[in-house]
């Protein structure tokens, strides 16, 4: 994959098999008896038995991601499995995303000792990644020399990024301050990213990426820094964050919001919208609305956060929309819905979430390796599979545990 192409050719080839299917135009896969969400299949209660169930899925599935996807001696993961060519170690997304997933399987509760180790193995690797040279520093999208060759900085891998170091503070029994400090420096390379051209269309914003074939302003881009400068100011109370949080919120709120509630993807600079609502922009705007709220005492964003939760849970469950999209994307929105229900619970977060599991697993997990094949014989993807390991994971924590999630 060569970050030098278009930014419609990065997004198909991060989508694999499942780019073409928009969600709008999606088909229907007709499998399921019931929708997501509901009939008493998936009403559970989150219980022992069900925790312990997931947690057995969990390991399964993270222990297939590390015999197929991870290299002891360097540290590093494959993009793919079987691996077709290209370089031969993850961009820094698909990397951030096996990151957070350990860090989730360090979340079970009674086992999470056993993956500190590898929490710190993904830590250690991931400075593999950062760029020191550039004004702001922050993370290339490839290794850097002399790993391998760099690449372009991409901002929403930079939130990701800096969201997986606010986990780890929050996971830490007194904290973590280096982990601060990191999503600090990266919080202010989001801020240089900002748009400052008050002639363009939709003005405002951070850009998707620094790279030159592309000017979009994404959904993705603004709403999971807005989540990190929420969670800066809550440990710090400096009003800086809380300033550039709110106007990155405030941004999205203004121009990505489609008449159905929910948000789009992207605008050029010609001012042409991209109006494709993956689950990962609901996600992320659900959880800075949670955020803005905690931060605040606004009721207002808490309500917002849980209109477009509802509003999200009612378009991917008609006709399986879900399976439109990738499980990468699903998983950042249920960790999202989960910080939702710890102001504002409502069981439909959970049981949607375990539909999905649930359905993913019958659906496309092949018994003989662990992996999830989403894209039939094609490669699985890291992305992929770290995807189900988040999943999978998060519904095997307590929700007295939700609180730390990102």
């Amino acid at each position: 994959m060569d970050h030098r192409l278009s930014a419609l050719s990065r997004r198909t080839v991060l989508l694999g098999g499942l780019a073409a299917a928009t969600a709008v135009g999606a088909p229907s896969i007709a499998h399921a008896e019931t929708r997501p969400g509901e009939g008493p299949a998936d009403v559970e209660n989150v219980g022992p038995a069900s925790r312990m169930r997931y947690t057995r899925r969990a390991q399964d599935s993270y222990a297939a991601l590390q015999r197929y996807f991870h290299d002891t001696a360097s540290g590093f993961y494959l993009e793919e499995y079987p691996r077709t060519g290209g370089n031969p170690w993850a961009y820094v997304w698909p990397f951030s995303q096996a990151m957070v997933a350990t860090q989730d399987m360090a979340g079970l509760r009674g086992l999470g000792h056993r993956y500190a180790r590898d929490v710190d193995d993904r830590y250690s690797a991931l400075e593999g990644y950062w760029n020191a040279d550039t004004d702001p520093p922050g993370y290339d999208s490839y290794l850097r020399p002399p790993l391998g060759q760099g690449g372009d900085k991409f901002y929403d891998d930079n939130e990701w990024i800096a969201l997986g170091y606010i986990q780890r503070h929050n996971m830490a029994r007194h904290g973590d301050a280096a982990a601060l400090r990191r999503a600090s420096e990266i919080f202010d390379l989001l801020v240089f990213g900002w748009d400052t051209d008050p002639s363009h269309p939709c003005p405002g914003g951070v850009f998707w990426t620094q790279a030159s074939w592309s000017n979009d302003r994404n959904t993705v881009s603004n709403a999971p820094g807005a989540e990190v400068g929420a969670h800066l100011y809550l440990a710090t109370r400096r009003p800086y964050y809380l300033q550039w949080s709110t106007r990155m919120y405030d941004w999205v709120r203004s121009y990505m919001l489609a008449p159905n509630g929910l948000y789009w993807d992207h605008v050029d600079l010609a001012g042409r919208i991209e109006k494709t609502q993956w689950s990962y922009n609901q996600g992320v705007m659900i959880g800075a609305g949670v955020l803005l709220h905690r931060a605040t005492g606004e009721q207002s964003y808490l309500d917002q956060a849980a209109d477009t939760a509802e509003k999200a849970l009612a378009f991917y469950a008609e006709n399986e929309r879900y399976f439109s999209q990738p499980a990468r994307f699903h998983a950042i929105f249920f960790a999202n819905l989960l910080q939702l229900s710890v102001l504002r619970p409502d069981p439909a977060y959970r049981a949607a979430m375990q539909w999905y599991a649930d359905e993913a697993r019958e659906r496309f997990r092949d018994p003989a390796t662990g992996l999830y094949r989403f894209d039939g014989p094609d490669p699985v993807t890291l992305l992929e599979q770290s995807g189900m390991v988040r999943i999978e994971a998060m519904l095997a924590w307590s929700p007295e545990d939700y609180h730390k999630l990102t």
